[in-house]
């Protein structure tokens, strides 16, 4: 599991746009920057939990991501319409796979029901860069407390924030309340569980701004919301059982995610808590992991394995560990398994790809690399290791582009504007590369505006 400060992309000015809520939120709060964990288990596992209530929103769960903020904080939010944010506090915060879904239906049904279209930027969020940058910075700012100071900093939008993005209306969340029940029962999903997330914030209205979540402040609490929600998951209390899967990917997910951010020695003393074998064997193994045992790591995840022989997140953690104890032979090998039964993730290919920097094998590199970011232009990490391969086969303009956009997407833009220069300069005029250079140039000037 990585962090990386990106954001979602498509085309590259999506992606651009995307970075300027990082930037804001560095500027902001200097020592709570967001940051993306990325991991291809966990947002598997999330999938799986949202798939069945995506669908019966009516979105399409193939072009859907849940995406997981490194932040302790509680808060849930959605910015365009293919992407549902989680505060890994959030996730951390659950105690059963219908506390989640109930969050990822209510964030769901703020899309399904239209509350982004509302906003001017939001319907320009797929011609410029400005419109979603301002969308994601107020998103930025609503964590600290501040969307005002976060959008205005970005981008010179000062007092827009809190009046186009900072909080859903009550009437939104009503409605969302509503709609995400019933894709829940629709879904054969007990949705009790939002009962139980609103409980986490029982009592939040009666607190200052300053002191609420940020779930609360841009999701308005109130005793009667509360009380209408309980009248319609009354019927179903009970009625709908959690499926055997939607309890594996929830103990995966967090268990997982758990295992990284608490203690080695909490993890080893609760690995297997979850009922699944090799779900406690994976969470061990990360503990020892953590604990620089790598005899004892790598000996939990054969264990997980073998359970779980075909699982390519598996394979891809045991890589993980691996390349982190500096064993680049056996980490290559490990992360190439994981690709041979998940070749299309781009996650597990950025992996595998880093790995065979790491050997000096950039040839091959190279294409490994091309294809995960053509997939998944968000991990900055990936964008770094291709540049160096691009550099390493003396292909400068290319490198410069790369860096120039892998900077882009970590909001310095000061860095991007310095490399794509460059890369105009080296790469031909009107090419491809080129107008990609010209892309992030135009970014830097209208965040100056």
């Amino acid at each position: 599991m990585q962090s990386c400060r990106t954001l979602p992309s498509r085309p590259l000015l999506a992606r651009l746009a995307l970075a300027l809520v990082l930037l804001a939120a560095t500027i902001a709060q200097p020592a709570r920057a967001l940051t993306l964990l990325r991991d291809p288990d966990i947002e598997y596992a999330l999938m799986q939990l949202a798939q069945p209530i995506l669908q019966q929103a009516g979105l399409n769960a193939n072009r859907m991501n849940v995406l997981v903020i490194d932040d302790r904080r509680l808060n849930a939010f959605v910015a365009d319409r293919d992407t549902i944010f989680i505060h890994s506090g959030l996730l951390l915060k659950m105690e059963t796979p219908q506390m989640l879904q109930s969050v990822i239906a209510h964030e769901a049904a703020h899309i399904a029901n239209g509350h982004l279209v509302r906003r001017p930027q939001n319907m320009r969020n797929a011609r410029t860069a400005a419109g979603l940058g301002l969308a994601l910075a107020a998103a930025a700012g609503a964590v600290s407390g501040n969307a005002q100071a976060a959008a205005g900093i970005a981008l010179g939008a000062q007092g827009t924030a809190q009046r186009m993005f900072f909080a859903h209306t009550r009437a939104e969340e009503s409605s969302a309340d509503s709609a995400g029940v019933a894709y829940m029962v629709r879904a054969g999903r007990d949705p009790s569980g939002a009962v139980a997330v609103m409980d986490i914030f029982r009592g939040q209205e009666a607190l200052s701004a300053a002191r609420q979540d940020p779930y609360a402040r841009t999701h308005p609490m109130s005793a009667d919301r509360v009380r209408v929600l309980q009248r319609q998951t009354a019927a179903y209390a009970g009625t709908l059982p959690p499926g055997n899967a939607d309890l594996y990917w929830f103990a995966r997910a967090k268990g997982k995610l758990s295992a990284f951010s608490r203690d080695a020695k909490w993890t080893l003393g609760r690995a297997g808590e979850s009922g699944f074998a090799d779900v406690g064997h994976m969470r061990a193994a990360i503990a020892w992991h953590r604990q620089s045992n790598l005899k004892k790591a790598l000996a939990e995840m054969d264990r997980a394995i073998a359970l779980r022989p075909d699982d390519p997140f598996y394979h891809e953690l045991r890589g993980q560990i691996l390349m982190e104890s500096r064993q680049f032979d056996a980490a290559t090998a490990a992360y190439a398994r994981a690709v041979n039964t998940a070749p299309d993730n781009a996650l597990v290919l950025g992996s595998y790809g880093r790995a065979l920097v790491a050997q000096g094998q950039y040839g091959k590199a190279m294409g490994v690399l091309q294809k995960a970011v053509a997939r998944d232009g968000r991990d900055a990490r990936v964008m770094r290791d291709l540049a160096v391969t691009y550099a390493k086969t003396g292909q400068g303009g290319m490198a410069s582009l790369v860096t120039a956009e892998r900077y882009a997407m970590m909001g310095k833009l000061e860095d991007a504007e310095i490399h794509a220069r460059r890369a105009s300069d080296l790469l031909p005029r009107g090419s491809g590369g080129w107008q990609r250079a010209q892309d992030v140039l135009s970014a830097a000037k209208a965040a100056r505006k």
